[in-house]
């Protein structure tokens, strides 16, 4: 068979040190030419842009499409466990679905009636909240503020403009239901779809098994800490209630769901979900309530999130707290309020994209956060660090004690 002139192999030229030199400031494409890394730094950050306004644009639609996924991962095994133990596949999933229907809509009943009760609650503790804003006003005048900026200060404190927002956020009850809808219709989708994905990933694991292990690996991840944060977040809720209720602190339930649902949002939520406990707890029971709020809020969050949580999710994040926290920001300002509480599961499926499926993108799993060896290394550079400053110290007293030898052998001789 003849070959082609442009099947040919083409001769390599020899590298010279002025191009091995030059090679580190630019990256070497597949036909052989070259791009400055500053040019393909700049292509990237405008992709990433881009990527990130067209999410934006279209987060009425991302944000159901990935909660449903999110949803789909966490039920997965169940079906899974039903179809094991003999039931039809057709049924399992059937079930799945029903369960999680029922966990949605128990979930929007509660959120729904809590902001109905914080719309009836506010007007009566009207008054109480003007006198305070008017209290904290004068406390800002004898600091040194003036009457402009007191006043621009405390117009946000209104609470005809927080009856407002609620009103329009019962209000948008049209947009909720465009919102359910498309979950639930997906919900149902992506379950049918889902008793294929095991042979659809034993077909894809012949040609891209790096890809493959990836997508295994999130989905375990997603699942165990959208599972265990829920029911974490729930013993967060409950004992926050009940001590809302010992306290006497004014819509207890309500405070205790915030609080729930702020138990996703990481390193953020905490506060949000203190501050309307802090308000209404002030209002009927001073200072000293304020300090219990604090107190058994910082308790109940301090076990749960700081001791109870790493030891049950374990390594199945492994996101550094700075990630983390820049992660609830950033999908807060692209997606809203769903973005902050999917803010873990959606930071694990860019990694996954970008860094997991690459074998050669593995080196940027520490700095992201999986600093399971780097922890033994960072051992390892203290226990050198130790060692040498112990060689040190030792040699600065050996070293002394020489000075000190010499300096009484130079006074005995003369």
């Amino acid at each position: 068979m003849v070959r082609r002139w442009w099947h040919r192999e083409k001769s390599t030229p020899e590298p010279t040190p002025a191009a091995l030199t030059g090679s580190e400031s630019a990256i070497e494409t597949s036909t052989g030419w070259a791009l400055p890394r500053a040019t393909v730094i700049l292509l990237g950050l405008a992709a990433f842009v881009i990527v990130t306004f067209g999410i934006g644009a279209m987060r009425g639609v991302v944000g159901p499409v990935f909660f449903a996924l999110v949803l789909t991962i966490c039920v997965h095994p169940a079906r899974r466990w039903m179809e094991g133990r003999g039931v039809p596949r057709g049924l399992a999933t059937v079930i799945a679905i029903l369960a999680v229907f029922g966990l949605l809509a128990g979930f929007f009943a509660a959120l729904l009636f809590a902001l109905a009760q914080f719309t009836a609650l506010l007007p009566q503790f009207a008054p109480q909240i003007q006198d305070a804003v008017a209290q904290f006003g004068a406390f800002l005048s004898s600091i040194g503020f003036g009457p402009d900026q007191i006043n621009t200060i405390i117009d946000g404190f209104e609470p005809s403009r927080a009856a407002d927002l609620i009103t329009a956020v019962l209000g948008g009850i049209s947009g909720i239901v465009f919102g359910l809808v498309i979950l639930l219709t997906l919900l149902i989708l992506m379950a049918l779809d889902a008793t294929f994905v095991p042979a659809i990933l034993r077909q894809m694991q012949i040609r891209r098994p790096t890809l493959v292990v990836a997508l295994a690996s999130f989905g375990s991840s997603v699942r165990r800490y959208m599972v265990m944060t829920t029911l974490l977040g729930v013993a967060q809720g409950v004992l926050n209630w009940l001590a809302l209720l010992v306290l006497q602190v004014p819509g207890a339930a309500l405070w205790g769901l915030l609080s729930f649902i702020c138990s996703f949002i990481p390193n953020i939520g905490y506060f949000i979900a203190i501050i309307p406990p802090l308000v209404f707890g002030y209002l009927v029971g001073g200072i000293p309530t304020v300090i219990a709020v604090i107190v058994i809020y910082g308790i109940v969050n301090a076990v749960v999130q700081s001791i109870v949580q790493p030891r049950v999710i374990g390594n199945a994040v492994q996101l550094s707290q700075s990630i983390t926290f820049v992660s609830v920001l950033f999908w807060a300002a692209v997606l809203g309020a769903v973005g902050a509480i999917l803010a873990v599961p959606l930071t694990l499926l860019g990694r996954t994209i970008l860094v997991d499926a690459d074998p050669r993108m593995s080196w940027w799993r520490p700095v992201t956060g999986d600093v399971g060896e780097a922890k033994l290394l960072a051992a390892e550079l203290v226990a050198e660090n130790r060692a040498q400053s112990k060689a040190q110290r030792a040699e600065n007293r050996a070293q002394s004690k020489a000075q000190r030898a010499e300096k009484a052998s130079r006074r005995q001789g003369g």
